[in-house]
């Protein structure tokens, strides 16, 4: 992920601040080499594509032999490969093209691996995951374009900050793991652990409304053709931050009964 002024690591509000409708790098820009809205949805279907093709891949390879020597490779594999692309793509945006799809197929991996271990032990979870990640996705879209929700500096800063949070506090968690120091009630079943579950979801949903105003901000200044790849790839980040963090308070929930 990469580290710039929206919420979401991968779409900064100031990534088009060097682009005019007209010009980039003081060469004119016809309309068929600007960035569009429908070459953007179309570019974030390809990627959404491309992670489902080897999350399929991996859940059916574990689901049939229960076999965790493969699901272990694979996340580890998909975790760290995800991981170099996203840093790549969000530094050389103009290699997006390439790079995102990259992240998406290695992301796929870790998706189908996870999903696949979960799935076994609390059938329907998988599937559960997938409605309420896309009816959020479709819900919080109708309301930035119905302008129910807008993104003002307020609000642009309250996720930034949240999201922040969040972050370093599983960068500290992460470390702390390494002594042995674990936040057992934060990470339970409890009504603490599903409490702040709803918040990151909740937190991680918004960065969606962010990606939304990203993409029109890019159309709205012309921004080159390659930032469609771009943009598809940072609402690829939140779509994967989001459906991992329903997995997670779900399983919690079904932990429960």
């Amino acid at each position: 992920m990469a580290l710039m002024k929206t919420s979401n690591p991968a779409l900064g509000q100031n990534t088009f601040s060097d682009f005019s409708r007209s010009q980039y790098g003081g060469n004119l820009i016809d309309a068929a080499s600007r960035m569009t809205l429908s070459g953007t949805v179309n570019k974030t279907g390809i990627l959404l594509l491309c992670a489902v093709v080897t999350a399929a891949w991996t859940w059916n390879s574990f689901i049939g032999t229960h076999d965790l020597s493969f699901a272990g490779p694979a996340l580890v594999l998909g975790g760290i490969g995800g991981f170099i692309f996203a840093m790549i793509t969000a530094f050389k945006k103009e290699w997006a093209p390439v790079t995102a799809p990259i992240y998406a197929l290695l992301e796929g991996l870790v998706l189908g691996a996870i999903s696949a271990v979960l799935e076994l032990r609390y059938p329907g979870i998988a599937m559960q995951a997938v409605a309420l990640t896309f009816g959020t996705l479709f819900v919080l879209l109708l309301a930035y374009k119905s302008g129910l929700i807008r993104v003002t500096e307020k609000f642009r800063l309250g996720v930034v900050a949240a999201t922040g949070g969040i972050m370093v506090f599983y960068l500290i968690e992460m470390l702390l793991g390494f002594f042995g120091v674990h936040f057992t009630t934060i990470n339970g079943a409890g009504p603490i652990g599903i409490g702040v579950s709803l918040f990151i979801v909740a937190i991680a949903a918004l960065n969606l409304v962010l990606d939304f105003d990203f993409v029109e901000q890019g159309v709205t200044h012309g921004a080159p053709k390659y930032m469609e790849w771009y943009a598809a790839f940072g609402i690829m980040v939140t779509l994967v931050w989001l459906y991992l963090e329903i997995l997670r308070l779900l399983s919690k929930m079904r932990s429960r009964n």
